[in-house]
């Protein structure tokens, strides 16, 4: 079973920075760690790996930084690392990701299942997963919490929502996105330390790719974020003093002449 999970590194919450003029995070230079839900969609595809037998695969993203984030991956039992990485990408959104990443997917040959984590904790989006899916036309699952069974040709998982969940079958290929509930991911073993050392991690260059240039990058990503900014915490009160029967009188008047009530 030839695995693929996308992965994303993501910056240190509390060391966020914005360049102010493309409005974008700067990535070079910050500290920064494997997205959270990443670990569980690593762990369940080395567990179906050990499970079932095959590859697994870790793809992501970014900057040349980006390959530490791989390294802790392979550390963690995947067998292969790529790194899609060109200036040409710099800047894009998740559509214009998903459209790069499909391409790179693409070029591995024939991959039977993908998983990444549910979103991302820098963008909160949750679109690259159902985007990269519709780019590679396969069926897509989120939000799976357990996958009870899988074939060479297909697979029968149990997607969470609200109110409880559901069981969803679906044929191979596909790709799911999965929440954390789906297993506890493992703590790298000395061993995998070393593999990880010593892995070659696969560069992955726009020349490499068949994309078209106009959907690459900032000036290829259909939408952007304009604009950045604290919102302004203005909080007009008033205090009420006196008697309980007072206050409560006076608070219902207040209350009718805004007409809240």
């Amino acid at each position: 079973m030839n695995i693929v999970v996308c992965i994303k590194q993501v910056p240190d919450t509390t060391k966020v920075k914005i360049n102010p003029e493309t409005n974008t995070l700067i990535r070079e230079g910050v500290e920064s760690i494997i997205n959270p839900f990443d670990h569980y969609a690593i762990e369940e595809a080395v567990r179906l790996k050990e499970a079932h037998g095959g590859t697994v695969k870790v793809m992501t993203m970014g900057p040349p930084q980006a390959e530490t984030a791989l390294r802790e991956a392979v550390s963690l039992g995947a067998d292969e690392a790529y790194l899609v990485s060109d200036r040409a990408f710099a800047g894009s959104d998740t559509w214009s990701t998903a459209y790069t990443l499909a391409a790179a997917i693409r070029n591995l040959g024939d991959t039977d299942l993908i998983l990444c984590g549910k979103q991302a904790i820098d963008g909160d989006t949750a679109q690259v997963g159902p985007s990269l899916a519709d780019q590679l036309d396969i069926p897509f699952v989120a939000f799976v919490r357990k996958v009870r069974t899988i074939t060479d040709t297909e697979l029968v998982v149990e997607r969470v929502f609200e109110e409880g969940y559901e069981v969803v079958q679906s044929p191979l290929p596909a790709l799911i996105t999965v929440v954390k509930e789906i297993n506890e991911p493992r703590l790298p073993s000395l061993k995998g330390k070393m593999k990880a050392k010593k892995c070659e991690i696969v560069m992955v260059s726009r020349s490499e790719l068949e994309v078209e240039d106009p959907y690459l990058g900032l000036d290829g990503s259909p939408t952007r974020v304009v604009k950045i900014f604290s919102p302004d915490l203005k909080r007009a009160g008033e205090k009420l003093e006196g008697e309980p029967q007072d206050i409560a009188e006076k608070l219902v008047r207040n209350l009718r002449d805004q007409k809240l009530i």
